[in-house]
């Protein structure tokens, strides 16, 4: 997954991959030292058991997403980028729409967005789906 705090990314996967797929977040480790290295650990365990993986992140830079895709390169497994492409100003009103820790502070948003960088082929994906709002996504 690609896109920006409150792009709809975990609702894309909710959707359309959670059922089928194993889904990974660093979100799932809020307090956990260490967060990249343990997704890593987790992503490289379940596509070794054989296990579809989502990685349900930001991943706004092709630096970001390197590790994923060696990780599915490394497994012998097809490897596929998922841009969540919202536009910012909805991205920002959904963040604020969200409570508590789920709100992202303003500064995090504008990092991310200064570091996306559309996914492409070039980076070793071998194909990237775009999903926009009020489009019809891809299948699973």
């Amino acid at each position: 997954m690609v896109g920006l705090q409150g792009a709809g990314k975990s609702t894309h996967v909710r959707e359309h991959l959670a059922a089928t797929h194993a889904v990974v977040s660093k979100d799932h480790w809020p307090r956990a030292r260490r967060r990249e290295a343990r997704q890593q650990r987790v992503v490289a365990e379940l596509l070794a058991a054989g296990r579809s993986v989502v990685v349900d992140n930001t991943n706004p830079s092709p630096a970001e997403r390197a590790a994923l895709v060696a990780a599915a390169r490394t497994a012998g497994v097809p490897v596929r980028a998922v841009w969540v492409d919202t536009p910012p100003a909805t991205c920002l009103a959904r963040n604020d729409a969200r409570e508590g820790r789920a709100r992202v502070p303003l500064v995090g948003v504008h990092a991310t967005r200064a570091r996306l960088l559309p996914p492409s082929t070039a980076e070793g994906f071998d194909r990237v789906d775009v999903v926009r709002p009020g489009g019809t996504p891809p299948a699973g």
